[in-house]
């Protein structure tokens, strides 16, 4: 049986469709009262990646030397293509 624990927060409801075959190994992996926690561990890393990867991304940008880099080494490329 999956870990029950208690939810602090508001959780919101949520109807999502699965294939019956899903269904049924949730129910038996985790039990049928714990598919949502279930879920919502499953998904978080996911989405944390996703914010992660937002500010990474965001802090590269405010980096004007590695910008300018990146764009004479982009630009570079396209003169190289017209070479060929």
């Amino acid at each position: 049986m999956y870990n029950r624990m208690y939810m602090a927060t508001t959780a919101k409801k949520l109807t999502i469709l699965v294939e019956p075959d899903v269904y049924r190994r949730l129910q038996r992996q985790v039990g049928r009262g714990n598919i949502g926690r279930f879920l919502i561990e499953a998904a978080r890393p996911a989405l944390m990646a996703e914010e992660s990867l937002r500010s990474a991304y965001a802090e590269m940008a405010a980096d004007r030397r590695r910008e300018r880099e990146a764009r004479e080494w982009s630009e570079s490329l396209m003169s190289d293509s017209y070479d060929a």
